[in-house]
């Protein structure tokens, strides 16, 4: 999907459901190993997302009290691959957390994101923001499958089970639920790539709903 497409499909208020989807990139990043594996100021409840390791000064996300990520099975046991899944997770969080704020400026956006993937995501958080909506609910992740091609480059694929969040009208704080299907479901595909300071940024990201793969 392409960033036109995510745009769009924000703009289509009434189908919530769609609201919930992370950015989405076909652009920006690197075209050396461009392949993927396997073929995105509230309360006080912290994410189960992985324990950051010490290599970065990374900025502290804590989701709203109604907002929750959990990260199923999101260790290998291989530290190179365990850092990457952990940045993966803290760009997870950084991103639902500027959807609620309604802020596609969050520094830690910028923090685990770069290039194309960057601006889509600042694009991403700033429709759903103008359209009045945020989020609220349960988000699990889990089946992610990790690719290291090198020392500084590596793709992640993982699911998303949305049955449990929902879009949130900003202004009313109205719930919008929708009735759960294959939809409900997506499959992510990243591209990542190490910075100087040790950070595994995501510079791909597509997403797919309804995936084989992901749903039950």
């Amino acid at each position: 999907m392409k960033r036109r497409t995510l745009l769009d499909t924000a703009a289509l208020a009434a189908s919530a459901a769609l609201i919930l989807t992370a950015c989405s990139s076909g652009e920006g990043g690197s075209k050396a190993n461009d392949k993927i594996a396997g073929a995105d100021g509230g309360g006080t409840k912290a994410s189960a997302s992985p324990t950051a390791s010490a290599a970065a000064d990374r900025p502290e996300v804590t989701l709203p009290n109604d907002l929750s990520d959990t990260f199923e099975s999101w260790k290998t046991g291989d530290m190179t691959k365990d850092a990457a899944l952990g940045d993966v997770a803290r760009r997870i969080d950084a991103t639902n957390y500027a959807i609620a704020q309604g802020d596609p400026e969050l520094p830690a956006l910028g923090f685990y994101y770069s290039g194309g993937a960057l601006a889509d995501a600042k694009d991403w958080v700033e429709s759903i923001a103008k359209d009045g909506y945020s989020i609220t609910g349960a988000n699990r992740y889990y089946n992610a499958k990790i690719d290291v091609f090198d020392s500084v480059s590596a793709g992640v694929t993982y699911c998303e089970d949305q049955s449990k969040a929902f879009a949130k009208v900003r202004k009313s704080g109205k719930v919008i639920k929708m009735a759960v299907n294959n939809d409900s479901y997506v499959v992510y595909t990243t591209r990542l790539d190490k910075n100087k300071q040790g950070v595994w940024q995501t510079t791909k990201l597509t997403s797919q709903r309804g995936s084989k793969s992901c749903t039950p």
